[in-house]
C-alpha cells in the first residue's frame, strides 16, 4: 500500500504520471523534489499569471502554496492541502481542515525500485467536501487538468534529465 492511500483513499479526480530512471530510488526522489517547478517559458508564464513562484523547486513550490507534508520517506513524499483552487488566490489551507465548499488535495512523488533503476511517479488526488465544491472543481479541472498534467510530466522529465547530467552521482538532499 502506498502512503497516499492512507490520506485520500477515495477521490473524485486523480492524475498519475511516471517515468523510468536509471538511478536509485532515493536519488530519483531527491532529483524530483529539486527539479525546477516551472521548466520552460509556458509554465513560467502560467505560474506568474497565477501568482506562483516560477523560480522555485518542486518542493519549494508546494511549500509556498501551503501544502502540508503528510508523509515522508527516502522514496516517497505525500503532500496535502484543502481549499478552493479554482479561485485566483487558491485559498489553500491545512489538509486536516476540510470546510464546506472546499476540496482536499493530496499528491505524492514516489520512486519505486526496479531492476537497473526505478520508476519515478507522481499521483494527485482530489476529493470534494460537498457537491457544490465538486461542481466548481470539475469546471476548473476541464481547463486546468491538461495544464497540470503537462507540468507534472515536465517535472518528471527534469528529474530524468538530471540523471543524465550527473549519472545519478552526488548526494542530493531535500530542503
Amino acid at each position: 500500500m502506498q502512503a497516499l492511500d492512507t490520506f485520500l483513499p477515495q477521490f473524485d479526480v486523480n492524475e498519475t504520471h511516471s517515468i523510468s530512471l536509471a538511478c536509485e530510488a532515493e536519488r530519483a526522489l531527491d532529483l524530483a523534489l529539486a527539479a525546477p517547478a516551472a521548466p520552460g517559458r509556458l509554465v513560467t508564464a502560467l505560474f506568474r499569471a497565477r501568482g506562483l513562484p516560477p523560480r522555485a523547486s518542486v518542493q519549494g513550490l508546494f511549500d509556498r502554496m501551503g501544502f502540508d507534508t503528510l508523509s515522508s520517506s527516502t522514496t516517497e513524499v505525500v503532500l496535502g492541502a484543502c481549499g478552493t483552487p479554482w479561485r485566483p488566490s487558491g485559498g489553500l489551507g491545512p489538509f486536516a481542515d476540510p470546510r464546506p465548499g472546499t476540496v482536499r488535495i493530496a499528491t505524492d512523488i514516489r520512486a519505486t525500485p526496479v531492476d537497473g533503476g526505478c520508476i519515478l511517479s507522481t499521483e494527485t488526488r482530489v476529493l470534494a467536501v460537498d457537491d457544490a465544491a465538486r461542481r466548481a472543481f470539475r469546471r476548473y479541472w476541464v481547463v486546468v487538468g491538461p495544464l497540470s498534467a503537462s507540468i507534472r510530466r515536465r517535472w518528471l522529465r527534469a528529474a530524468q534529465d538530471a540523471t543524465t547530467r550527473d549519472a545519478c552521482g552526488g548526494t542530493g538532499g531535500r530542503s
